[in-house]
């Protein structure tokens, strides 16, 4: 089997080895990656605007920003418990991407995958904080210099996938506040950096990117170890 191609792809995979329970999305757009949902799983979609014309009938869209909806206090009950895979796909600023992250893991099980897009900038410009380009990442790739910095205990891989790659995030502890105690310490530590700082730090070393084969991939979603021979 030849790599996996694209983000939608590795979705579809992580759907299809996990099989989740309970799944929640944020950044829902026009609900592609929603579509991939197993029948089983219940899901929850968040976005400010969303444009999903026609959700999965296991899918509740929610119209609001991500910190409005970590901040209502029927969230549990909208969740139905603790989620088993989330998809961070929300705002490209590493400092709100990083509060949905501490804030889904908050809400995750221990045996819980996080997911999270544009983490594997192209260059510059298409990862400026300012959108640009129709292709866009932001600064979304400082979450995970963030999380193996300060989240040593976390398993935090950058997996090569077009077009602007995506983190498996795992090994969670849904009552670690680190993120929440550290987070504008965090914020100041990397505010400025920029791609050419990641190239001088060697992109791949620091983003721990792995190639997109579907037994490294699987194994991550699943052992939260790549496999080796």
């Amino acid at each position: 089997m030849g790599e996996i191609g694209t983000y939608y792809e590795l979705l579809r995979l992580a759907h299809d080895a996990l099989k989740p329970r309970r799944y929640l999305e944020i950044g829902v757009h026009k609900g592609h990656s929603l579509a991939l949902l197993r029948a089983g799983t219940h899901a929850v979609g968040v976005d400010p605007e969303p444009m999903v014309e026609n959700p999965p009938g296991n899918a509740m869209i929610v119209s609001a920003t991500s910190d409005d909806f970590f901040g209502d206090p029927d969230l549990q009950a909208l969740l139905e418990g603790p989620l088993d895979l989330a998809f961070v796909d929300g705002l490209h600023l590493f400092e709100q991407a990083l509060r949905d992250v501490a804030n889904v893991e908050r809400h995750s099980s221990p045996d819980g995958i996080i997911l999270i897009h544009d983490c594997l900038p192209i260059d510059a410009v298409t990862s400026a904080r300012e959108q640009t380009t129709m292709v866009w990442s932001g600064d979304v790739w400082k979450v995970v210099v963030a999380l193996r910095r300060h989240r040593e205990d976390l398993t935090v891989t950058t997996v090569d996938v077009e077009p602007t790659g995506l983190a498996i995030v795992s090994g969670l502890d849904p009552d670690n506040t680190v993120l929440f105690d550290r987070y504008e310490a965090i914020v100041d530590e990397l505010a400025d950096l920029c791609y050419d700082d990641l190239q001088a730090l060697g992109r791949d070393e620091a983003l721990n990117v792995v190639d997109a084969h579907p037994e490294t991939v699987r194994a991550l979603l699943t052992t939260g170890r790549v496999k080796t021979a």
